[in-house]
């Protein structure tokens, strides 16, 4: 068994499996950054999933369009941004509370809002068709090389774009004014209105982009890594990425590894399912992900310990 897995893992196609499981972790760690660094925990990040994943895909369905489905998913993801950011930050609604109502919706209202629109139950299989699936992109050059190119080439569009957000957020958090203000928001939300900042607008900003992001993870469940929306395709992701932002020091490019690294345990998890003679240990190997998800943020949580434990023992200078 120990050789079945030693010659699964070390293959180029392992390596593409892992990009491909990290981007829609990797899109939702980044929205639960954006939403940290302007003081809102976003915790309906797999409710959000959810929803953009259907409508994205039903979107898609309706004007045999990709591109058009993509960009409904993100709106959805806007709105019930907003929904939330309504609730919390006009009506007073703790934005804990709100995050569950909005998993909630995901879990159970999709069902019901899937057969009210189509009529069908449980899944989108019968209405999948190829121009509503996301292309994937063979990279010039990078794809005749041999290992590098079968590991980074002929991903979905999506994927090359949450890579990219990685960088694209980092710039815009510590280089723009919005950003800047956006953080001064979440560390010190007195002192920024005492200048003039818009601590509500911010709020808004911060929630409503946390949702694009979300947004994009569930158009890229439904209309590429499943090829079709069903229930429970989230599975968890929306919550594994807010450790992963955790873990990631609520940081773009510590998201980034820490998103890979739930990657991998999802990848190893399908490699090890499909091993023989393991069978019997399918329900063990389900709990990959979320062991290494808890190991995370176990170490995580320590290294913070020790961190403060040296910062409170470094003597003062006079």
């Amino acid at each position: 068994m120990l050789q079945q897995l030693y010659e699964s893992i070390f293959r180029a196609d392992f390596l593409f499996a892992i990009i491909r499981i990290t981007a829609p972790i990797l899109f939702a760690a980044l929205a639960a950054v954006i939403a940290e660094k302007a003081g809102v925990v976003n915790i309906g990040l797999e409710g959000m999933m959810m929803i953009s994943a259907l409508f994205g895909f039903l979107i898609a369905y309706w004007t045999q369009s990709w591109a058009i489905g993509v960009l409904g998913a993100m709106l959805i993801g806007i709105l019930l941004g907003l929904m939330m950011g309504f609730f919390s930050f006009k009506l007073k609604t703790n934005i804990i509370l709100s995050g569950i109502a909005v998993n909630m919706l995901g879990a159970g209202g999709t069902i019901f809002l899937l057969h009210m629109f189509t009529g069908l139950r449980g899944n989108t299989g019968a209405l999948v068709s190829p121009n509503i699936l996301i292309p994937t992109i063979d990279i010039p050059l990078i794809n005749k090389i041999p290992i590098l190119g079968e590991m980074l080439s002929g991903h979905a569009i999506l994927t090359y774009l949450a890579f990219i957000l990685v960088v694209v957020i980092r710039v815009f958090l510590y280089k723009t004014p919005l950003g800047l203000k956006m953080r001064a928001v979440g560390e010190n939300p007195s002192a920024a209105s005492s200048v003039g900042v818009s601590v509500l607008k911010m709020k808004y900003i911060a929630i409503a982009m946390s949702g694009a992001l979300a947004g994009f993870g569930g158009a890229f469940m439904s209309m590429y890594y499943s090829q079709g929306w069903n229930q429970g395709m989230v599975a968890g992701r929306g919550f594994i990425a807010l450790a992963a932002q955790a873990m990631g020091r609520g940081e773009p490019v510590g998201a980034m590894f820490s998103s890979l690294l739930f990657g991998l345990a999802q990848a190893m998890k399908t490699k090890v399912s499909g091993l023989r003679g393991i069978a019997s240990y399918n329900y063990l190997i389900e709990m990959i992900p979320y062991v290494v998800t808890i190991i995370g943020l176990v170490v995580y949580a320590i290294s913070i310990k020790r961190r403060a434990r040296r910062h409170q023992l470094k003597p003062v200078k006079e």
